[in-house]
């Protein structure tokens, strides 16, 4: 497994947890961005893997990047080590948990809202408050308004300020509260019943909400129902899901 100084990697039973160890508050720099783009490229080759989990060490999950990376001389290569992130996110095609405590701002809230579900401790904190500084989120500039609206995006992005866990829920781009102590637990259950599935029909379930969507509803339905007979019905294990269950035992899967 490979070493990195600003990541802690932990994978057990087709689930990788990724944890930002970048102390005081995990904000990012290019060389941990670039450690993040190295891991998340190999879980996006990993045939076995059924999850992953972003996880945060100390009091913040991710507070942002660093601001000293901003400027002009550098901007360029942080803007490109940074889209990486959101470019390898996309790619994997098992569902992606961003577990958040603490701080979760600028940066590390688009990195945060990449996830396909973040669970959040009641005391996180979210915002964007790049305007503050004089600049603007670009990822979350296209992703919030497909969680959240534009009218609520624009609010986000133009007023910095801070949102708690509840209210990120009621908007839409968290998915669930949890106490603080019960964080772990949360996530584990839903990372639980994950588990239990083949990590073959699990990237074939993700890639047929993710692949259809902007289409219109016919292209939508053809396109849906040619991933379920063409590809998910000719499975070696949705052949073995069916037969369990007429024989009343649990699934082998076998990955095929």
């Amino acid at each position: 497994m490979t070493a990195y100084k600003h990541l802690k990697i932990k994978k057990t039973d087709g689930v990788a947890r990724i944890t930002l160890a970048r102390p005081k508050h995990n904000v990012m720099d290019v060389e941990m961005m670039t450690e993040l783009n190295a891991e998340l490229d190999l879980l996006s080759v990993d045939a076995e893997l059924k999850c992953a989990v972003i996880l945060g060490e100390g009091p913040s999950w991710c507070a942002g990047v660093e601001v000293t990376d901003h400027k002009p001389e550098m901007v360029s290569e942080m803007i490109a080590v940074f889209n990486g992130i959101f470019e390898r996110i996309d790619k994997i095609e098992v569902p992606v948990f961003a577990g958040v405590h603490g701080a979760c701002l600028g940066g590390g809230m688009e990195v945060a809202i990449a996830c396909d579900v973040i669970v959040a401790a009641k005391s996180a904190s979210f915002g964007q408050p790049e305007i503050k500084l004089g600049f603007f989120p670009p990822y979350a500039a296209i992703r919030l308004p497909q969680l959240i609206g534009p009218a609520k995006a624009i609010e986000v992005c133009t007023t910095g300020r801070r949102y708690s866990a509840e209210a990120a829920r009621q908007m839409g781009f968290v998915s669930y509260v949890a106490d603080d102590d019960k964080l772990t637990d949360t996530l584990d259950q839903l990372v639980g019943e994950i588990r239990t599935a083949s990590p073959l029909i699990i990237r074939l379930n993700k890639r047929a909400v993710k692949k259809h969507l902007g289409l219109n509803f016919q292209e939508a339905l053809e396109g849906v129902s040619d991933l379920f007979l063409n590809e998910l019905m000719k499975t070696e294990d949705t052949l073995e899901g069916i037969r369990s269950f007429e024989e009343k035992r649990r699934p082998q899967w076998k990955n095929k």
